[in-house]
């Protein structure tokens, strides 16, 4: 049952005073429609969709490279068009849900995805798979904040934290399952089948969510829209990620990095003096007065840059220096993935207990001894050390993903449930990004900075500066660059001079995460329990 807020209606003049509905007020709910746990069930199927989709694609882009001949510009592209595409728009698509309501949104949401999906495999054309990848972006943003809206309104305050620490586990076991179910498709059917396999995940979605769904919308739902805000924070956004997707090829000292991140910083800026003159903004300013919501945008981002960051580096890693297939570093990574699917539920009970602070704190002590437990992997680490820091990073991640969340979504009003599921969404995007872009600059400069002196070192033939750059580029990710005609002892030593400067390039980037995740460990000091959770389905029986 969930509890609904009315408007008692007073004499003329006088202020209408909300009150809250509870389950005995109500008609009995019949069947399963609207029930909270099949909710949860038919929001997890959409949102499953779009985090597989994060990472699967990956996968799949050499054999999209070789069937549609296109560039290795191009290939970056087919991530970097959905990235921008549902980082820019996430908040305003939350805003849409609280305006028109989180069920009709999330279904344009499923319907939008899989039809875009289907499209891109149906593609004969990089061009247009790069365009129907922005259509899965925009339809992803309508999806993500909406299933965090319903779960908001479905369910009482004292389960809540469950069902968004099962959310959060279908979400990490999708980013993690990604690699593994990528390679068999492209292996065992072919590249178009995997986004053909979104087509009957939506169509279930879909008809789940037209039997189960029920529309929740708070009294005092926005009633219009601000435009110019919605302008101005996405070309705000557009500007930032912008900035932190070319910035690796730029670099960072370059005018034209510099120039979209000024650009982003006066976006955010005449955005933030908009929102205090308008009636109805897009985002209220006074949201950010919540000291536990701002604290759990915060503690989001600063997650997602030690463990988005940090696990780039650790997939190359992974194929590269350990020579692993796709899918067999992603069985790497089950660990991971394991204990994100068990630790999430635990987690959900434990904030539940607890409340926040003392799980979202220990969540990211643990996950900074990850990072530098990660940064003591050799070029001959066994699998078993490996997976002993790869479960403390799932094990630490699990409550920060589903008590950062509840902190951003409780904590504001229901009527803005939408709005924080964006903000919550937003800054995971943003941090991943940052995370990417931040750790990616600090392999470049130690593997630049290490690599000629390994080289001479080694003995090896001494390189024309722009071969250095080559060897450089080629090290980053972790391959040695090597050719078929070399001599196998002259390869051999390359290999390891390769290896062991990129390890020591990875060390130094996953320092640098588990100290972001230090941190972060301040930060999660700052949360609370939502003020405005009870606003939601109230005391409600499940």
């Amino acid at each position: 049952m969930t509890s609904q807020t009315t408007v008692d209606a007073t004499g003329p003049g006088d202020r209408a005073v909300e009150k809250s509905v509870t389950p005995s007020d109500q008609e009995p709910r019949r069947g399963l429609r609207g029930h909270p746990w099949v909710t949860l069930v038919t929001v997890a199927v959409g949102v499953m969709m779009v985090a597989l989709d994060g990472t699967i694609v990956a996968i799949a882009n050499p054999a999209i490279a070789k069937d549609l001949g296109a560039s290795f510009s191009d290939v970056q592209w087919i991530t970097n068009a959905y990235f921008l595409a549902l980082a820019v728009t996430l908040i305003t698509a939350g805003k849409l849900g609280d305006r028109f309501g989180h069920r009709q949104t999330f279904l344009i949401g499923v319907v939008g995805f899989a039809a875009a999906s289907g499209a891109i495999g149906l593609s004969g054309t990089i061009a247009l798979v790069v365009t129907f990848r922005v259509f899965q972006g925009l339809f992803g943003a309508l999806l993500m904040p909406a299933a965090l809206g319903l779960l908001r309104a479905t369910f009482p305050a004292e389960k809540l934290n469950m069902a968004i620490g099962i959310w959060g586990m279908v979400i990490g076991a999708s980013t993690a399952g990604g690699p593994i179910l990528g390679g068999l498709l492209v292996e065992h059917v072919n590249w178009q089948s995997v986004f053909f396999i979104n087509v009957p995940v939506g169509a279930l979605a879909l008809v789940l969510g037209l039997l189960i769904l029920t529309d929740h919308r708070a009294q005092n739902a926005p009633r219009s829209f601000d435009l110019p805000g919605i302008g101005l924070l996405s070309g705000a956004m557009f500007c930032l990620v912008w900035a932190l997707i070319k910035a690796p090829a730029w670099g960072w000292g370059d005018g034209k990095t510099w120039l979209f991140i000024v650009l982003s910083v006066l976006g955010f800026g005449f955005f933030a003096f908009w929102e205090t003159r308008v009636k109805e903004p897009l985002i209220p300013l006074a949201l950010f007065r919540s000291v536990p919501l701002s604290a759990g945008v915060v503690l989001m981002v600063l997650m997602a840059i030690a463990f988005m960051g940090g696990l780039f580096f650790v997939t190359f890693y992974l194929q590269n220096v350990h020579g692993m297939s796709p899918v067999d570093a992603g069985l790497h990574l089950l660990p991971l993935t394991g204990m994100m699917i068990v630790g999430s539920p635990l987690a959900g009970l434990a904030i539940t207990k607890l409340g926040p602070r003392i799980p979202l704190a220990g969540g990211m002590v643990a996950t900074a001894i990850a990072m530098y437990g990660m940064s003591t992997l050799k070029a001959g680490t066994g699998s078993g050390t490996m997976s002993i820091w790869f479960a403390l990073l799932g094990f630490g991640l699990a409550p920060v993903m589903v008590g950062a969340t509840e902190v951003i979504v409780g904590n504001a009003p229901l009527e803005l449930s939408g709005v924080a599921g964006g903000l919550q969404q937003a800054a995971m995007q943003i941090g991943g990004s940052l995370g990417t872009a931040v750790l990616g600059a600090v392999m470049a400069s130690k593997v630049d900075h290490d690599l000629a002196g390994n080289w001479t070192a080694a003995q090896l033939p001494p390189l024309t500066p722009a071969q250095l750059d080559q060897a450089s580029e080629a090290v980053q990710v972790g391959v040695a660059p090597v050719t078929k005609d070399m001599p196998a002892a002259i390869a051999e030593k390359i290999t390891s001079v390769a290896h062991d400067t990129f390890i020591s390039g990875m060390s130094l980037a996953c320092l640098v995460a588990s100290g972001v995740a230090v941190i972060a460990v301040l930060v999660a000091l700052l949360t609370k329990r939502g003020e405005n959770a009870e606003a939601g389905a109230g005391a409600a029986h499940i």
